[in-house]
């Protein structure tokens, strides 16, 4: 008996930890009296420590246009952290750093392509 509490409070606390913070629609859409020339959006679904998804900057200046990108990545043990890899239909490939606090993720690219903005905060518009 006393191995099935342990067992059971041990999932209950893995569950507890695995909170799934970066799932949802992101975006910088919500900037309200900012002059942007750009709109990016990353839609991701987190499973335990991996993500999969999609983002898009859509811009009036066709050079900042991107098209849909794939999103790969992987979310740190503490789970307020994300490493992403984001990838184009030419191959053309950039990552990035995800932290997330408050609703909000600060997202930092790493490097590769210029495909997606170097920094920006983005505010959760969709669950």
């Amino acid at each position: 008996m006393k191995k099935f509490l342990l067992l059971a409070f041990l999932i209950s606390l893995q569950s507890f930890a695995q909170q799934n913070k970066f799932s949802g629609t992101w975006g910088n859409k919500k900037c309200k009296d900012c002059k942007k020339e750009y709109i990016f959006t990353i839609t991701i679904a987190q499973s335990n420590y991996k993500i999969f998804g999609t983002a898009e900057v859509t811009s009036d200046h066709k050079e900042l246009n991107s098209g849909v990108l794939e999103v790969t990545g992987h979310v740190y043990p503490h789970g307020d952290k994300a490493q992403i890899k984001l990838k184009d239909q030419n191959g053309n490939t950039s990552s990035a750093v995800l932290f997330v606090e408050d609703s909000v993720i600060q997202f930092t690219k790493n490097g590769g392509s210029d495909i997606v903005p170097k920094e920006m905060i983005l505010n959760k518009l969709y669950e």
